[in-house]
C-alpha cells in the first residue's frame, strides 16, 4: 500500500475535499497542517503553485484537489464517480460548480461594505437556487449514494455553520432540498472528520481579521 501524506491548512476547503475522499475509501493517511502566512521552506520547494492541498504518494507530489481526488477514485474502491461516462462527466461538471461556489464565498467574506455583501449574497443565492433545482429526494446529490459531488460541496456548506452565527444570509430558508442535503452531509462521518474540532473558532477568528463588512459583523 502506498504511504500517503496530506499537506493541508486547517481552514482549506479543498483540503477538506481530499480528506473526505480518503475517509470514504478508508485509506490510511497522515495529515500535516501548515501556516499559509509563514510557509515552510520544504513546502515551497515541493508545491508548484504554493498552495494546499498536496498529497504525497510515497514521496511523489500531487497538487490540485480535483486531480488528487480523481487519482484516489481511480486507484481505490469504492468508486465515488458513476460508471456511465455521461453521468460521470455531469458529476465532474458539478464538482467544478462547487469550486466556483467556493470562489463566490470568498467574495462574500471579502465584500468591503454592506451593499457589496448583499450583492455577493444574491449571487451565491442564485448559485444555490441552481443546486436546489438539481437535487432530488436525497439524501445526497444523486440520490442514496454518496459521490464526488457530495465531497466537493460539503466544505462549501460547512462555511455556513459559522456564517449563520454571525448574520442571517437567507440562503437556506426557501430551499428545503438544500437544507436537507446540508444536514445529511454534516452528519456523515467523513465530512465531520475532514475539519479539525477547532474549525469553527479558527474560521471565526479568520473572519474577524478580514478588512470586510462580514469581518466587522464577526468582530461585533
Amino acid at each position: 500500500m502506498n504511504r500517503l501524506e496530506l499537506v493541508s491548512y486547517a481552514l482549506c476547503p479543498y483540503a477538506q475535499r481530499v480528506a473526505i475522499v480518503l475517509a470514504e475509501k478508508g485509506i490510511p493517511f497522515t495529515r500535516r497542517d501548515i501556516d499559509l502566512a509563514a510557509k515552510p521552506d520544504w513546502f515551497t520547494a515541493i508545491s508548484p503553485l504554493g498552495k494546499v492541498p498536496l498529497l504525497l504518494v510515497d514521496g511523489e507530489v500531487l497538487f490540485e484537489s480535483a486531480v488528487i481526488c480523481e487519482y484516489l477514485d481511480e486507484t481505490a474502491a469504492p468508486r465515488l464517480h458513476p460508471d456511465e461516462p455521461l453521468a460521470r462527466a455531469r458529476q465532474r461538471a458539478w464538482v467544478e460548480f462547487a469550486s466556483a461556489s467556493l470562489a463566490a464565498i470568498a467574495a462574500l467574506y471579502n465584500a468591503p461594505d454592506q451593499e457589496a455583501l448583499l450583492a455577493r449574497c444574491r449571487e451565491l443565492g442564485a448559485r444555490f437556487e441552481q443546486v436546489e433545482a438539481q437535487l432530488g429526494d436525497g439524501p445526497y446529490f444523486g440520490g442514496k449514494r454518496f459521490t464526488m459531488v457530495d465531497a466537493a460541496f460539503a466544505p462549501v456548506l460547512r462555511y455556513f455553520d459559522v456564517f449563520d452565527t454571525v448574520a442571517d444570509f437567507g440562503l437556506f430558508g426557501a430551499r428545503p432540498k438544500l437544507r436537507r442535503w446540508r444536514a445529511a452531509l454534516a452528519a456523515r462521518p467523513s465530512v465531520a472528520g475532514a475539519a479539525p474540532p477547532s474549525y469553527p473558532a479558527l474560521l471565526l477568528a479568520f473572519l474577524r481579521r478580514r478588512p470586510s463588512h462580514l469581518g466587522a459583523l464577526a468582530a461585533a
